[in-house]
């Protein structure tokens, strides 16, 4: 059965204090609870109470996953407002300090937190989540196995926290350090077939170590609930075209692969190490480091394998219709990622309270004229 390629992207905003430019907790606030009747399950607390977490709906495509996100961010936006607040798009707050931030009250996060403690408290991430519907599991698995190797590459363009707590951490996504500490995150595992993978989910909790596969945190992963497979090691963009250009690409990425292997094809799966030494690569240097061509067996700056991996999933582009979606990588690559752009605003200004402002701007980028109002926008 031929994959269906839906999409579902999940953002996780920052809510800032516009006076200070510091994370201030939103749920005393109406964000959460009106943002909640508008969208109903679409808009979720996180962990801590100064995130908000917003989700579309399964989109056929990436023309309407794009309106829904749209919709989302510009509504959450104006809920913001209203509160006192504004929201910002990166993976970590350039100053914030996590033992000043206040839990979500909620039985999951209170049982988080008694296994892992300090870990799960100073965890003060914001991520990009992009599902994609495979609906057979025995091929989601396989997609996996192959899909491992770009991950690095998705990740270097997503590269959006440079600061942690008031220091510049020479990491372009120091996001990927702090998830780093939990157990079972990074890339997964080689599975070869769907059957090793239940047994293995099996074996943990038969065991204690989770209750569900939820408390599977890879950077990619079989959804447990939904049949798609969740890209998750991206830090969130600071624009939604950045968000979209990425969610496309990852669209594009397993329909290739899928292309490959439904003839017989394949792309070859790699050691979890070496995908490892890739990734930390992308984590410290983004867009302006090399990864490992591990065919040629050779670094190969970013940019270069970047295009390289346009041209490589380029054949079920139009056919997916993303084309105009994905070409603004292109732009990225021009611009630079966030943490290009954050630490830009830093050497000019020397001054955080003007990198949070740059933040908060280029979270409401091109939103207001992107696309005409729908109902329950603000």
């Amino acid at each position: 059965m031929k994959p269906t390629f839906t999409i579902g992207i999940e953002e996780e905003y920052q809510t800032i204090d516009p006076v200070t430019r510091e994370l201030r907790s939103h749920v005393q606030t109406e964000i959460l609870e009106k943002g909640k009747r508008l969208f109903s399950e679409h808009v979720k607390p996180e962990f801590h109470q100064s995130v908000v977490e917003v989700g579309t709906a399964v989109c056929a495509n990436i023309q309407e996953a794009k309106r829904e996100l749209v919709n989302l961010r510009r509504t959450m936006i104006g809920l913001a407002e209203q509160n006192g607040l504004r929201l910002a798009a990166a993976g970590t707050h350039p100053t914030a300090d996590w033992r000043s931030q206040e839990v979500y009250p909620d039985q999951r996060y209170f049982s988080i937190i008694e296994d892992m403690q300090m870990v799960a408290r100073a965890n003060l991430i914001f991520g990009l989540h992009v599902h994609v519907g495979i609906e057979d599991r025995e091929t989601a698995i396989h997609l996996m196995n192959v899909g491992r190797y770009f991950l690095p590459h998705i990740l270097a363009l997503s590269t959006n926290s440079p600061f942690w707590m008031g220091m510049n951490t020479g990491l372009m996504s120091y996001r990927c350090k702090v998830f780093d500490k939990f157990p079972r995150t990074n890339i997964p595992e080689f599975f070869a077939s769907w059957g090793e993978y239940e047994s293995f989910v099996k074996l943990l909790v038969k065991t204690g170590c989770i209750d569900n596969a939820k408390r599977i945190w890879w950077d990619m992963r079989p959804h447990p609930h939904f049949t798609t497979l969740e890209v998750r090691i991206c830090d969130i963009p600071m624009r939604l075209d950045e968000t979209i250009a990425i969610a496309a690409l990852i669209q594009a990425t397993f329909a290739k692969l899928y292309q490959l292997f439904s003839s017989n094809q394949t792309f070859r799966p790699y050691r979890r190490a070496l995908i490892m030494e890739n990734k930390w690569r992308a984590a410290r240097y983004g867009l302006n480091g090399k990864l490992i061509d591990f065919g040629k067996q050779e670094e190969v700056p970013v940019r270069d394998l970047i295009v390289e991996y346009l041209s490589f999933v380029d054949e079920v582009v139009d056919e997916l219709g993303s084309r105009r979606e994905i070409e603004y990588i292109y732009e990225m690559l021009n611009r630079g990622s966030g943490a290009d752009r954050q630490l830009k605003v830093y050497e000019e200004t020397h001054d955080f309270t003007k990198v949070v402002d740059y933040i908060v701007e280029e979270t409401q980028a091109g939103l207001f004229e992107a696309v005409p109002k729908t109902a329950g926008a603000v």
